[in-house]
């Protein structure tokens, strides 16, 4: 099922071109007093959510998908944890690039060296709401990437159980200033973290390791790859963070870009896609800084 947060804050089942409202589904969802749970509540109870959806489904409200304004499907993740490097080419280019590496040895490291990190929860927006560049001065790049949308508790997962604490994927782009401080700063301002245009359950995405993408600007194609390029894929992704972080429900990992990186410009229209997730457009506007 395709689950999308649209408008003020209500959920859809995506039907084609058309999003059915089944926003009544949330009042299963339990209470919480403070202090608040680290998790994200709907994904933590996404399986009795998808029950009141069926439910709900024959007499739900039909809305054109194209007459909403998309939100990030998760609400309040834990915390959004980031794979740098983790495509081969994207490496090759970076190491080619002073306007992406900016001379500092750690940001042409391996994934295995130099690890994951961590983006502000702050940066997160959907497609509807758009990216509002700042430090216009810079470089600011696109990145497209496979996002992990975690559904249960997790710490130290065996490779061959990582799919199970999986609850679905999203496309996500990671907006990046180039300069030479580190990652999680430079990628974290408000915005910077793309998350849609839906979550897809994890039953609908059969191998998350064949997945085709592409990111156009303008209609141009600037990134065209597949999943299976990844140097560490799905699997690996999982099992790597849960060695040093405890995995909660609707905590993201997005998975790392392929190579093509390049600037965005307010005015600038980005496209993103993914096979088997859907695509969405995003809208690049000035912002404050």
């Amino acid at each position: 099922m395709k689950l999308c947060r649209f408008n003020n804050n209500r959920l859809g089942a995506v039907l084609g071109d058309s999003i059915a409202d089944v926003s009544d589904a949330l009042r299963i969802l339990p209470q919480y007093t403070y202090p608040l749970p680290c998790f994200d509540p709907l994904i933590a109870n996404l399986d009795a959510v998808l029950a009141q959806v069926s439910l709900l489904l024959p007499q739900a409200q039909r809305i054109p998908l194209g007459s909403v304004r998309l939100l990030s499907p998760v609400g309040s993740p834990g915390k959004i944890i980031a794979a740098p490097i983790n495509y081969t080419r994207h490496l090759e280019e970076v190491l080619a690039d002073k306007g992406i590496n900016n001379g500092v040895e750690s940001f042409t490291q391996h994934i295995r060296k130099s690890g994951l990190f961590l983006k502000a929860n702050s940066s997160l927006a959907g497609a509807g709401e758009g990216v509002s560049l700042i430090h216009l001065d810079r470089r600011n790049d696109h990145e497209i990437e496979l996002a992990i949308i975690i559904g249960r508790e997790a710490r130290n997962v065996p490779l061959d159980k990582a799919l199970d604490y999986i609850a679905g994927y999203s496309i996500g782009i990671d907006m990046t200033i180039r300069g030479p401080e580190e990652r999680s700063f430079r990628k974290s301002p408000d915005s910077y973290t793309i998350l849609g245009p839906w979550m897809v359950t994890r039953d609908e995405i059969a191998d998350p390791g064949k997945l085709e993408m592409t990111l156009r600007v303008n209609g141009q194609v600037r990134q065209a790859a597949n999943t299976s390029d990844l140097i560490l894929g799905v699997r690996e992704l999982v099992e790597f963070a849960s060695r040093f972080y405890t995995l909660y429900p609707g905590d993201v990992i997005i998975s790392g870009t392929p190579e093509g990186v390049g600037p965005v410009v307010p005015g600038d229209v980005m496209r993103a896609e993914i096979s088997g997730i859907g695509s969405m457009e995003i809208r690049a506007r000035a912002g404050a800084c």
